[in-house]
């Protein structure tokens, strides 16, 4: 399933359009099933958050009633396309959604809104939805190695970018689309793929999980009716590539992507936790720090520095911050706890003064080497490598489940959360009906 940047769009469509579930490998299944009830619980903890509110406010009558897709956690339907875009921007409200390092981006959060909306549209399948996601999540990954982290590093935020691909691929699945419609429906989704990472810390972030949802949703559906876009949207001059990539791109391993899915145990940006678990493994009361040295890839800097956060979605990108509620024991997997007043508060303050990030070329991103200087003269250094995909898949299910039941039980309650991990585990015998209708709140 490799993609070459000659013939691009073309080879990420021959790459995708053709999967079917009962060729799946049983590992990417497993971890479809991880990646939708990982998602589905950030999606109910995060549907009250002020940014849904003021979205619903907008988009949604407040009635309840009519449409044809769940806003999930809400009690209330919409169009396929607005609910996309409210539950997208929900699922990645708290920065809590699962991570891709070959995507540099949220694979999850983009995708299985579309999948779900538009599967409750068409009354699909279980086993076809879980291909829809499968083939949308290999596309956005497919997609990020073949624009390079220079796509990332110049500004593009690229669970915005290409997960608008990766949602108008996986719609296109769930369309049986011919392969002329997938190019068309690719070349749409390019045209509309925008998002900045100069509005990290805001609620224009999870913003773009909505709208790459929406987008790729609608570019999906527009194409299915006939509308016609560039057929080489990411080769041609002036093209996806060459507005938005230097040409630095990544060798595409061999099997599915989706295998190398990273899930956070940790509510805040997926490039602060190699730090936070190494400052945990210090053994140093936090009163008897002097200075705490944090040593990062240097591109990190521009993602997850800043430096003194107003904000508990600010705090969510600032290695100085969150090391120091790790330290002073903060629940640090519990969104909650990062709120404006623990921001301020005079200890936390404190203590996060005393820590410096430093760039080190010599380490690899989602990587941290924490250095600790006590006030008896010990130096107690640590290092995290945050970057590899559990090998236990069931011990992953595991953690992830319980991570659901702590999200989603205080909206749906114990019963209705493990009838809903019963559903997820058995998606390929239902229907996408019969999930919606258990989270829709």
């Amino acid at each position: 399933m490799a993609v070459t940047e000659t013939g691009a769009t073309a080879a990420l469509v021959d790459a995708v359009r053709g999967l079917t579930f009962e060729e799946l490998p049983p590992d990417a299944v497993a971890v479809a099933k991880h990646c939708l009830l990982d998602w589905l619980g950030v999606t109910l903890a995060g549907s009250r958050e002020p940014l849904v509110e003021i979205l619903a406010g907008e988009l949604l009558d407040g009635s309840g009633a009519g449409g044809e897709a769940t806003v999930v956690g809400r009690g209330e339907r919409a169009s396929a396309a607005i609910a996309a875009l409210v539950n997208g921007a929900a699922g990645h409200a708290l920065d809590f959604d699962d991570t891709h390092l070959g995507m540099m981006g949220h694979p999850t959060a983009p995708v299985a809104p579309a999948v779900l909306a538009l599967g409750e549209r068409l009354d699909t399948l279980g086993a076809d939805a879980l291909t829809a996601l499968i083939a949308g999540i290999e596309a956005e990954c497919r997609l990020g190695l073949v624009v390079g982290p220079s796509h990332y590093a110049t500004g593009w935020h690229a669970t915005a970018t290409l997960g608008t691909f990766g949602a108008a691929a996986a719609c296109s699945h769930l369309l049986e689309l011919d392969a002329q419609r997938w190019l068309n429906a690719l070349g749409i989704a390019g045209t509309q793929a925008a998002g900045l990472k100069a509005v990290f810390g805001t609620m224009s972030k999870p913003l773009h999980a909505g709208r790459a949802a929406s987008n790729g949703l609608l570019a999906a559906t527009l194409a299915a009716r006939g509308f016609t876009a560039n057929e080489r949207i990411l080769e041609a001059p002036q093209g996806f590539l060459a507005t938005h990539s230097s040409g630095d791109a990544r060798e595409a391993p061999d099997g599915f992507l989706i295998r190398q899915t990273l899930f956070k145990y940790h509510a805040a940006c997926y490039l602060t936790h190699a730090a936070i678990e190494a400052a945990l493994a210090l053994d140093v009361p936090a009163a008897e720090i002097d200075e705490l040295e944090i040593r990062v890839e240097p591109g990190v800097l521009d993602v997850a520095n800043i430096h003194e956060p107003r904000t508990g979605l600010e705090g969510k990108f600032s290695l100085r911050a969150v090391t120091a509620m790790a330290l002073l024991g903060d629940d640090t997997a519990d969104p909650a706890a990062y709120d404006d007043a623990r921001m301020a508060d005079h200890d936390l303050v404190a203590l996060r003064d005393r820590v410096r990030v430093v760039g080190d070329e010599s380490l690899r991103r989602a990587t941290a080497v924490v250095r600790a200087s006590a006030s008896d003269g010990r130096t107690v250094t640590r290092e995290h490598d945050a970057t590899i995909a559990a090998e236990d898949l069931d011990l992953q299910r595991e953690k992830l489940v319980a991570k659901f039941h702590a999200l989603a039980a205080p909206l749906l309650g114990r019963r209705r959360a493990a009838a809903v991990v019963e559903a997820i585990d058995t998606l390929e015998r239902r229907s996408v009906r019969e999930l919606t209708g258990l989270v829709s709140g």
